[in-house]
């Protein structure tokens, strides 16, 4: 517009302010995109955070799976006489080694039922495990 006149560099200005018409320019809204994706990144991120408690937890409970089966083969060992020494104590140095408390242990017959515990991100988890000769659950009635 080099070449323009004053009266003609007005007219434009006036008919580019009619074509906008009163009022705050909403079309000029460079950037919200960017605060949305922040706002969305912000989310994944809560989200996230409220959920890695949960699969800590879901991860230690199969550990704890672990220990408290071990526990309980131990125990019914014992019990049915291939190691020696008491069944309930086995179970206990047996959960122990794989990082669990032994929660209690129930003798019935030759069968063994141990609970063993831990405290994962501020929740108590705990799982139990049966061990026995296959024909002492059908005599027992444990399943």
């Amino acid at each position: 517009m080099s070449g323009t006149t004053g009266a003609t560099r007005r007219a434009v200005e006036r008919r580019r302010a009619v074509s906008r018409g009163p009022g705050p320019r909403w079309r000029d809204d460079g950037g919200a995109g960017a605060i949305l994706g922040v706002a969305l990144v912000a989310v994944v991120v809560c989200v996230t955070a409220m959920a890695l408690p949960l699969y800590a937890v879901l991860v230690a409970r199969q550990a704890l799976a672990g220990a408290a089966d071990a526990a309980a083969l131990a125990a019914a060992d014992v019990r049915v006489g291939i190691l020696p020494g008491e069944p309930c104590a086995v179970a206990g140095t047996v959960a122990a080694a794989n990082g669990a408390s032994l929660a209690g242990c129930v003798i019935d017959g030759l069968v063994v039922t141990v609970a063993v515990t831990d405290t994962v991100a501020g929740f108590a988890v705990g799982v139990s495990a049966t061990a026995g000769p296959p024909d002492a659950a059908a005599q027992t009635g444990v399943e």
